[in-house]
């Protein structure tokens, strides 16, 4: 006789059921997005939080780490300044989507109404056994923007999502960028001690040139779960910039497939980590056609008992010849309870190609430390300067000198709290 054992729940997994079960009246769609709702939530109740046995989320075991579902705080600010003086900003208030009035060349609309219409439903199907972001996302959605920006306009000013929140929000972005347009997209985290998910599709089309920044500031006791997901056209360009210093518990998860010849894709991510903060990137990215490249380029600084994690996948397709693929993750920590894991991964089907990936850790220089107090710069500035110095050779690439001022200033800001 064989004995079936069955896995008790966590108080996070039946706080996210009866959440379902209490809202699924109130929650907007037509019985396409309904249905795709209910197979969510069944995804969630087979496979529940994943543990170290689930490859993806081997170093960020959420039923260990994941004691309950925050339950939010009062009310805070519900607007902020833009990270760079005059952009477009569409605010995300509570999950909700406000007002605002799209630029030349670019049609914006709430994603609340292709919810109620079913034209998203198809959006929200979950994307593997380990997809735990999607399902919990598209059970709960509410509310986002659907943006479409017109083949060959050139926006002169960046658009900035401000997804703000101080209770549970689930929220979505589909982005639309036609051919040969160019765009700076600045996709914002803000707010208080409240669990949220949000997830971004971006479709480029072929000669598209597109900035993505995502700045994650959520107050250190925010649960905080994102998801970036691409599809790249025929000699497109996506820069992607990810800052994470925010949220007890965040996990940043970027898929992008480079599905049109000759398009590129770069990634610089910058993890700033300290407290009793755990934050997590983990990447996918599927080189499925021939003569494409990417480089990815991850900087870590650890302090107190942070811990953090990058796992950073990339597939050459069998037909992909001529991929140029680069990656690497360097980590700084800064005392001796911080930890950073790093696990890079090739998986290369073509045999004419450039790959390669490496990790380092290792901490302040002591000689580097002592040449700039022997100068007279006392220790605490020192060894800001120093870290400062090795996120901001990333932050420059950018080449846009307001994005790039406004995350130095982001920096500096956490520095003078955590070096």
């Amino acid at each position: 006789m064989n004995i079936h054992a069955v896995r008790q729940k966590t108080a996070a997994e039946s706080q996210l059921l009866e959440a379902f079960n209490s809202r699924i009246g109130a929650l907007p769609g037509n019985v396409s997005v309904s249905k795709a709702r209910d197979e969510a939530i069944e995804h969630f109740k087979l496979h529940g939080l994943p543990t170290r046995r689930v490859e993806a989320w081997h170093y960020t075991d959420l039923r260990t780490l994941l004691r309950s579902i925050p339950s939010g705080n009062e009310a805070g600010s519900t607007s902020f300044e833009p990270l760079v003086a005059d952009s477009t900003v569409l605010a995300l208030v509570e999950g909700e989507a406000q007002p605002v009035k799209a630029p030349e060349g670019v049609v914006i609309t709430p994603l609340l109404s292709k919810l109620e219409d079913g034209s998203f439903a198809r959006a929200l199907a979950v994307q593997g056994s380990d997809d735990t972001i999607g399902a919990i996302n598209a059970a709960f959605v509410t509310n986002g923007f659907h943006v479409a920006i017109a083949d060959k306009a050139a926006l002169d000013r960046p658009l900035e999502i401000q997804a703000i929140a101080a209770a549970e929000a689930h929220t979505r972005l589909a982005f639309k960028v036609g051919s040969g347009a160019t765009a700076t997209i600045i996709d914002r985290q803000l707010g208080g001690d409240a669990f949220v998910s949000g997830i971004s599709h971006l479709v480029l089309g072929d000669g598209a040139e597109v900035v993505w920044v995502i700045d994650q500031e959520r107050s250190e006791g925010a649960l905080h779960f994102g998801q970036f997901n691409c599809r790249m056209g025929r000699d497109a360009k996506l820069t992607l910039f990810v800052m994470n210093s925010g949220s007890a518990l965040a996990r940043q998860e970027i898929n992008v497939d480079v599905k049109g010849e000759g398009s590129q894709f770069i990634l610089r991510g910058v993890n700033l980590i300290g407290g009793e903060q755990f934050n997590d990137i983990t990447m996918r990215l599927i080189h499925s056609v021939e003569n494409t490249s990417s480089t990815e380029i991850i900087r870590n600084v650890v302090t107190g008992r942070g811990r953090g994690v990058f796992q950073g996948q990339i597939k050459v397709a069998q037909g992909a010849q001529k991929t140029d693929a680069k990656m690497s993750c360097n980590t700084l920590l800064l005392s001796d309870d911080a930890e950073f894991s790093a696990k890079p991964e090739l998986e290369i089907f073509a045999d004419d190609v450039v790959c390669g990936h490496g990790a380092t850790v290792t901490e302040i220089d002591k000689s580097h430390l002592f040449y700039l107090m022997a100068r007279g710069i006392q220790e605490a500035d020192a060894r800001g300067l120093l870290v400062k110095a090795f996120i901001a050779e990333i932050i420059q690439e950018l080449d846009d000198e307001p994005l790039v001022d406004a995350l130095e200033t982001r920096l500096t800001n956490w520095l003078e709290v955590h070096a």
